[in-house]
């Protein structure tokens, strides 16, 4: 009963494009926001930082741009390691070739590079979809795989192939400690998922859904489809990019072209599945099931294994990890297409209704 718009009226069309429609909405994002950057750092400890927090929030990131490309423009990619990979390069030789560069500047360059890439690779979505194109953005990833452990000035001609940062600061304020690389990470997420809820709600984004609905319709309209699709594929690449600048720079510190190959593009995209394509609040929820399962499992299984006498090795939980992940994307593709995110809408709804009938 107390989740419910009852006399909240729209006297205004602001008040009736606020992303949030119910005031109970807009003061639970703003209690979970502020327990974020306030409650958190004062109750996990480090292990739930460098395990699970930091991954979490920039793998959301990460998952924000693929759903904006698979998930609003209906454009499957298979390349989001490599926009990662290109994002993280080019914002590490950023940040050490040119002297004094600020650590976001770097950063957003490492997007920059990467929306570039994205438009050149996202050219084939001009002529062919579906099946076709994931295959052509599937040579992003060997093409990058390749040139970031070929080509010397990427690594900045290191012999072991490997980069490192240290000594991360902004503003003056040093970015060393896992709360500081939380509140850094969290800062991003909080600024570009605003601008992606924003973005798909405005004219773009309906764009990019007419495109992802029906193409041809979409052309008929006036709807242009070049501009649309690359438009989806810079602003995917961007936010991805910026993901993976963030992975190598504050998650991992040192990174070699393993750390973005084609498993983290079957992660992300296994992330939107799972959470919910065409939701944003869907990116969130597959970021969080990913990085938490497999950590559940570790724990889990061993003690289920210790009930029945049966000892579980590390590998067949690996295995089992594989396979609940599959069964589960089967499970989503044919019960819930639409992921987490709407059973979570589901649940909403409900609850506006409750206690009567429905």
């Amino acid at each position: 009963m107390f989740y419910r718009e009852n006399g909240q009226f729209k006297t205004s069309y602001r008040s009736d494009q606020q992303i949030f429609a119910i005031a109970q909405d807009r003061w639970a994002i703003l209690a979970l926001i502020a327990f974020a950057f306030v409650g958190v750092p004062f109750l996990v400890d480090e292990y739930m930082f460098r395990a699970i927090l930091i991954p979490f929030l920039i793998l959301s990131l990460a998952a924000l741009g693929v759903n904006i490309l698979v998930g609003y423009c209906g454009q499957i990619s298979l390349g989001s390691g490599a926009f990662m990979a290109v994002g993280a390069y080019m914002a590490y030789n950023t940040y050490i070739r040119i002297d004094g560069i600020p650590l976001i500047v770097a950063l957003l360059s490492g997007g920059f590079f990467a929306t570039l890439v994205g438009i050149f690779f996202g050219i084939p979505s001009l002529r062919v979809k579906g099946l076709y194109l994931a295959v052509a953005t599937l040579a992003a990833q060997f093409f990058c795989d390749w040139a970031f452990l070929r080509v010397g000035w990427f690594t900045n001609n290191t012999a072991s192939g490997s980069v490192s940062v240290s000594n991360l600061n902004v503003l003056g304020f040093a970015i060393q400690t896992p709360v500081e690389k939380y509140l850094f990470c969290l800062v991003f997420l909080v600024v570009f998922g605003l601008l992606a809820k924003n973005l798909v709600r405005s004219a773009i984004g309906r764009e990019w859904m007419a495109i992802r609905d029906m193409d041809v319709a979409a052309a008929v309209i006036g709807i242009r489809p070049m501009y649309a699709k690359l438009s989806a594929f810079a602003v995917s690449s961007f936010i991805v990019g910026v993901a993976g600048a963030l992975w190598g720079f504050v998650h991992l510190g040192s990174w070699e072209p393993a750390a973005f190959s084609i498993d983290r593009s079957f992660q992300l995209l296994f992330m939107v599945i799972i959470g919910g394509m065409g939701s944003i609040m869907g990116s969130f929820f597959g970021a969080a099931f990913i990085v938490v399962l497999p950590i559940f499992l570790n724990q889990f299984l061993p003690s289920i294994g210790a009930l029945v006498g049966v000892t579980i090795s590390t590998a067949a939980i690996s295995h089992a990890e594989f396979m609940i992940f599959g069964a589960l994307i089967v499970w989503f593709l044919i019960v819930e297409p639409h992921g987490l995110a709407k059973l979570w809408s589901v649940a909403k709804q409900k609850l506006r209704l409750w206690p009567f009938p429905h």
